[in-house]
């Protein structure tokens, strides 16, 4: 639950693959990404996750300079005086950094800006795929007393709950092995985001101190988010619960407290008992894809009343306020979108994650996956290729902003502009086809 620095990342770059999770407190924008994620999570500030257990390889410590290692010398020391000061003891700080290394391939994996993207449905093929369903259901099998324990006690569906272990770190078996300590110690350092490895390095240092986990064990991914369901240390402080009343919150050993936690997160959060996420629905052929986008929000009734029915035949579930999502456009899926959806994406603010996480819930639960078809033989556009296709639509007048890479709600409104003057579907759906046509117009 903690900040993927997006995964990365500032969770979530559209349509751009980055990996690891991150849980974002934030009240983010909703882009349709597969973002680039830096490998934070649950209450990350961040961008959205590329895919269960698909982290940075983790990596040795690297070379990293004679000078350099003074200068961070020079830094732990002053970090070390501030700690003190603000009531870290002795103990813990000899702990923490008698054996502290700067890691190079942290501020490598910091820096990096991913240029390749990928399309919704390769994200969701990896994140939902047959072998992480069959996995979770053996999972919800045998740790079923624990999930059913944290369910019942913070009103979280159980299959929610291994959906996100199982996307987070692929069920525990991949949640990083970098320490924590030497991470976000490198990322206060020489990190993008200085303020907040500092912040969250003194976080991890009061854990320490309380005595749920020792530094060796306190280990993660190379952004600071730790166990099974990625929590960075804020959110462990605010969210982590003893789930075996052993007296430790223990994120990476124990079960029983990984679904507490979980559990407790969400439901502080805002989650509301006995609501779906949302489900797949079939649009009319007159719809109006500008509608779209997760600010817009009507009652579940308000669209029907349009013409939106649910694929598998029900009633839509009585949404307040419900959001229409197409991740391809008018040519794949679509899904009807309430509460809970959003609240999922404070975990991680990422539309795709929590498209993610709900999908891959009811295949644990037994339900079928997605229906529609996918546009597969559609190319994802590169980073570069977003920053093109930007400037292009600029220079043709649709002011959609700086060309940055992202393709968020104003170059989506940018692009259903310009297919309007083409007389297409003004879906808002980035392809190739469009970028050409584009060129050939300047």
């Amino acid at each position: 639950m903690y900040c993927r620095f997006s995964t990365v990342s500032l969770v979530t770059l559209a349509l751009l693959i980055s990996v690891s999770g991150c849980q974002s407190h934030a009240n983010a924008t909703a882009d349709m990404d597969v973002a680039a994620s830096s490998g934070a999570s649950a209450g990350k500030s961040a961008a959205p996750t590329a895919g269960a257990g698909e982290k940075a390889s983790d990596s040795s410590t690297g070379n990293s300079s004679s000078s350099d290692k003074v200068e961070f010398s020079e830094w732990v020391a002053d970090f070390k005086r501030d700690a003190r000061a603000k009531g870290i003891n002795d103990v813990t700080l000899s702990a923490a950094f008698d054996s502290i290394q700067l890691q190079p391939r942290i501020i490598e994996l910091d820096r990096s800006q991913p240029e390749f993207s990928r399309q919704v449905w390769d994200y969701l093929d990896s994140a939902v795929s047959d072998a992480r369903v069959a996995q979770g259901k053996a999972q919800f099998d045998k740790h079923r007393r624990a999930i059913e324990s944290a369910s019942e006690r913070y009103g979280v569906p159980g299959n929610i709950l291994v959906a996100i272990w199982g996307i987070e770190s692929n069920y525990g078996s991949n949640f990083g092995s970098f320490s924590t300590i030497d991470a976000l110690a490198t990322l206060g350092y020489d990190g993008r985001r200085p303020d907040f490895a500092r912040s969250e390095l003194m976080a991890a240092l009061r854990i320490l101190q309380r005595g749920d986990i020792d530094r060796d064990h306190m280990r993660g991914s190379w952004a600071g988010a730790m166990g099974h369901t990625q929590f960075i240390p804020s959110s462990f402080e605010a969210y982590a619960q003893d789930g075996d009343n052993d007296g430790r919150r223990d994120i990476w050993g124990s079960i029983p407290d990984v679904m507490a936690s979980t559990a407790n997160y969400l439901a502080k959060a805002g989650w509301r008992k006995g609501e779906p996420w949302g489900l797949e629905v079939r649009l009319p052929e007159d719809f109006d894809y500008a509608q779209t986008e997760l600010a817009n929000r009507q009652s579940s009734q308000a669209w029907a009343d349009q013409g939106v029915t649910a694929v598998n035949g029900t009633a839509l579930p009585p949404f307040e306020n419900a959001s229409v999502i197409a991740p391809a456009g008018a040519q794949g899926p679509a899904f009807l979108v309430g509460h809970n959806f959003r609240v999922i994406m404070r975990y991680n603010a990422s539309t795709s994650y929590a498209l993610a996480v709900g999908l891959l819930a009811k295949r644990i639960a037994g339900e079928a996956g997605v229906q529609g078809d996918w546009p597969r033989g559609e190319k994802a556009l590169s980073r570069t290729q977003i920053e093109e296709l930007q400037a292009l639509l600029n220079a043709q007048g649709m002011e959609v902003g700086k060309p940055d890479g992202i393709l968020g709600p104003n170059s989506r409104k940018g692009i259903r502009e310009y297919q309007r003057h083409l007389g297409k579907t003004p879906d808002g759906f980035a392809t190739v086809t469009l970028l050409q046509r584009l060129r050939n117009e300047e």
